[in-house]
């Protein structure tokens, strides 16, 4: 017995992996990443610490003072501007007074500096006042620190006399990585535009389920159950070709049949019509065309999972209802739709999910066009992750919009159960004694 369990732990072993590496680890990971604000410019490494113009903007709306300060030059007398001045090739005192007097002082602005210059005891000119002012003109804009304490000792040294509290904040608007935040959930609570996504994913969710994955797929399973074996396998082959077919080449058909040189406006010009995209003309035609573009191809995989079922229901049931005077109608009321909340189930679940996930159709038909009017949750998340026009990346968001997902699609899995009352599905037949 042991030896048994032991082997079948062995056998299970690369399946566990399998889950671990590409099922587990993918949620925790967009689970991590949602929880930070990494974009293309924060990276997805540690950042640096940099005064730009953007985090110069950010710090005057809470220490005006201390920002103007930071974005004008100031001068201070350090050994490398000395050094700068000795190459000059000036009066060889200018210098040596400069370190022996100066050195470590800051001046506010450059008039101060200079005037400072002109009484130093070589007297120099005013263009060589000049030439030594510019020898200390320190600034810390745009000036990239690899750390917290760096930028700290960079301020220090200009003279900026910060306390502890306004240098951490001087340093949280100049970091240029990412950090850990829960913004993410409040843009995706309180943008209208992701209200607007979640309504078109409920919407393209709702019509391809019900009209075609689960309804077109089960009343094609009755009519080919129906039908004799030879014509009902020629049937569910043709049917088969939407799921079967590269997704790129099917997508294409459909461009084909829709564009403006396609076969419809081809049709229509012969009475009359100007040609026109009708894939794209209004957001009507293009929901149209992306619920018929995904119902064919889940409509399949229905028809395959109801036929099978319908075949494992015991064909002296159907027997006896002819004997009985059943008609077709009362066949499919009271043998198979009763026998076949379990494959529904299956199906709902699976094709629900599928739904929520997929957006490759979506993608290469519309692109979420015309205006986004097709844009489902999916779509937006691969485009705020990984493809915009805006050209900056929002990984963090885009992961918290996958975390999304998930929770819908775990959440509507355990309604299904509930509906379907799985419990009662899996429960142990009653045996009589």
């Amino acid at each position: 017995m042991k030896s048994s369990r032991t082997l079948g732990l062995v056998m299970i072993a690369p399946a566990a992996i399998m889950i671990v590496l590409f099922f587990l680890m993918p949620v925790v990971l967009t689970a991590v990443f949602s929880m930070t604000n990494m974009t293309t410019a924060t990276g997805i490494s540690g950042g640096a610490y940099q005064i730009a113009p953007s985090s110069l903007n950010t710090l005057k709306s809470v220490m005006p003072d201390i920002a103007d300060e930071m974005a004008e030059p100031r001068y201070a007398i350090d050994e490398a501007g000395l050094k700068a001045v000795e190459g000059l090739g000036l009066a060889p005192g200018i210098a040596a007074e400069l370190r022996a007097k100066h050195a470590g002082e800051v001046f506010p602005t450059r008039r101060e500096a200079e005037r400072m210059l002109k009484d130093l005891a070589e007297r120099p000119s005013t263009r060589e006042v000049k030439q030594i002012s510019e020898q200390f003109n320190r600034s810390i804009v745009n000036t990239r620190f690899d750390s917290k304490g760096q930028l700290f000792s960079a301020l220090d040294t200009l003279g900026l006399k910060l306390t502890p509290a306004q240098k951490e904040t001087v340093a949280r608007a100049s970091y240029t990585g990412w950090t850990w935040t829960t913004d993410n959930f409040s843009r995706i609570a309180t943008s209208p535009d992701m209200a607007r996504v979640l309504f078109n994913t409920a919407l393209y969710v709702a019509l391809v389920l019900t009209l075609f994955n689960v309804g077109y797929a089960l009343l094609l399973a009755i009519w080919t159950h129906y039908m004799p074996p030879r014509p009902a396998s020629i049937f569910r082959g043709i049917w088969l070709l939407p799921r079967i077919t590269p997704v790129v080449i099917y997508i294409l058909l459909w461009k084909w049949l829709a564009w403006d040189s396609g076969f419809i406006s081809v049709l229509m010009g012969k009475f009359g019509y100007p040609a026109k995209n009708y894939l794209l003309d209004t957001a009507y035609n293009a929901w149209f065309f992306v619920v018929l573009i995904n119902g064919f191809i889940g409509a399949s995989m229905g028809m395959l999972v109801f036929s099978s079922a319908m075949k494992a229901i015991p064909k002296s049931q159907f027997y006896a209802s002819e004997v009985d005077g059943a008609s077709r109608w009362q066949q499919i009321r009271y043998i198979i739709l009763p026998q076949m909340r379990w494959p529904i189930l299956f199906v709902t679940c699976y094709q629900t999910l599928s739904l929520l996930a997929s957006f490759n159709e979506i993608l290469l038909a519309t692109n979420g066009g015309p205006g986004n009017t097709t844009e489902v949750w999916a779509l937006a998340a691969y485009h705020t992750a990984l493809r915009n026009y805006a050209g900056n990346l929002e990984y963090g968001l885009g992961a918290a919009m996958a975390l999304v997902l998930v929770v819908i699609g775990v959440t509507l899995s355990l309604l299904y159960l509930r509906v379907f009352n799985y419990r009662t599905l899996v429960a142990k037949p009653l045996i009589e004694d």
